[in-house]
């Protein structure tokens, strides 16, 4: 007994190293388009909704560990291994679709961002995007300056105050059990709950993360890390990204909870603006405060990494490496331009993570096909149950989204 439990320890030290690419991968599941289409979706069907992030969350487990695996076992990402295998017309098609993407995950963080900054210091929404955009610069300069480990202590720390800024609603009020319950059955209730049902889906199963998580695990381990073999190293992954997405799901269903126990039919919810004010009325200003910090830390955490995606797709499908400040610089354009037209944020940031959804079969599509391909992987190579249940995954998105299509044009 005394040798088994020094055996675990020694496993578990060996494998506490390692952890840290899947809690950078983990940030985009927790970006404030997450905040936005979760309370959206809680304060006007209550918990209707639930089950889309449970099964959302359970596909994003699954499909990060892939991105994973195929980083690790080939040592390049999954936009390179896309490249490779595509003529030049359709490898600027593909990276077209992915930059778009890319633009509506960004639209999303510095917004969120923004919004954060004026619940906290009525700082003009303008104004909070320029803040937002710096100060995700000097997060990048920390992974340019001091290493990927760094970066990921960072970011695990945000992650961390994350967690608790949109959990604490939920710890003072709990919800009643039953209702959370009546939410796992899946069901829709018209053309607008499938729309949400999209946008969480969108911002949950994010394309950039997919992209970006098979480049976190190439940067991460060095040659000593690989020498300890590939199983010793899909094992840490696999810990690492249970670990890490299922914190980020805990914070999405809180989110959703939250709204649906303490914000719904109360007016103007809809909004993120709307539902930190009902959030004070309802639990108090040390809540409301914070949720706040919660969502700040969403927003910068969120757009550092969106950064850093960018930066892995254009590398891997141009072959240009564009510096990742000037990226930052470039890509904050749109932001900013939605933000001092006046449009809705909260709005903006539900439509951005449908077009995410629209952007979600792209990258599922190739994962599927490279992690099956045994030529590639090895005795890594997708199992036979694996290559079902990913194809049942890129089918249920498929159509989700032909389903938003149909209804939207209906009418219904």
């Amino acid at each position: 007994m005394v040798a088994e439990a020094v055996v675990r320890t020694v496993r578990h030290r060996r494998l506490l190293p390692l952890l840290g690419p899947a809690f950078v991968a983990a940030i985009a599941y927790v970006d404030p388009g997450n905040v936005a289409a979760n309370l959206t979706a809680g304060s006007r069907y209550g918990y209707l909704l639930v089950w889309v992030l449970v099964l959302a969350n359970t596909v994003a487990v699954l499909v990060q560990y892939q991105s994973a695996k195929l980083g690790l076992v080939t040592d390049r990402t999954l936009p390179e291994l896309i490249g490779q295998r595509l003529n030049r017309p359709a490898r600027l098609a593909f990276w077209v679709q992915a930059e778009v993407v890319a633009a509506a995950t960004d639209l999303a963080e510095v917004i969120g961002g923004a919004i954060a900054l004026y619940l906290l210091f009525r700082t003009p929404l303008l104004t909070g995007g320029v803040i937002v955009g710096a100060v995700s610069m000097l997060m990048l300069l920390v992974q340019t300056r001091y290493g990927q480990r760094s970066f990921e202590s960072v970011i695990m720390a945000l992650l961390g105050v994350i967690a608790i800024g949109f959990v604490a609603g939920v710890v003072v009020r709990p919800p009643d059990a039953g209702s959370v319950v009546s939410g796992l059955v899946p069901r829709f209730a018209g053309t607008g709950s499938v729309l949400l049902a999209s946008s969480m889906l969108g911002a949950t199963v994010m394309p950039h993360a997919i992209y970006v998580h098979s480049a976190l695990v190439r940067d991460r381990f060095s040659g000593r890390d690989r020498a300890d073999g590939h199983v010793h190293l899909l094992r840490a992954t696999r810990w690492d990204v249970i670990g890490a997405l299922g914190l980020a799901g805990l914070v999405n269903i809180a989110m959703l909870l939250l709204a649906a126990s303490s914000l719904q039919g109360v007016h103007g919810t809809d909004t993120i603006e709307g539902a930190h004010a009902a959030v004070i009325t309802a639990l108090g200003p040390t809540v409301g405060l914070v949720f706040a910090i919660g969502l700040l830390a969403s927003g910068l955490a969120s757009t550092s990494v969106g950064a850093y995606a960018g930066a892995t797709i254009m590398q891997g499908l141009v072959h240009r490496q564009v510096p990742m400040l000037v990226r930052r610089v470039i890509t904050i354009i749109p932001a900013l331009v939605v933000l001092g037209l006046g449009v809705d944020p909260t709005w903006a940031l539900v439509v951005s993570q449908v077009v995410l959804s629209f952007g979600i079969p792209f990258a599922l599509v190739p994962l599927l096909r490279l992690t099956s391909d045994r030529r590639l992987m090895g005795v890594a190579v997708n199992s036979a149950a694996m290559r079902w249940t990913m194809t049942l995954v890129v089918a249920l998105v498929a159509a989700l989204n032909l389903g938003l299509v149909y209804l939207t044009l209906a009418g219904g």
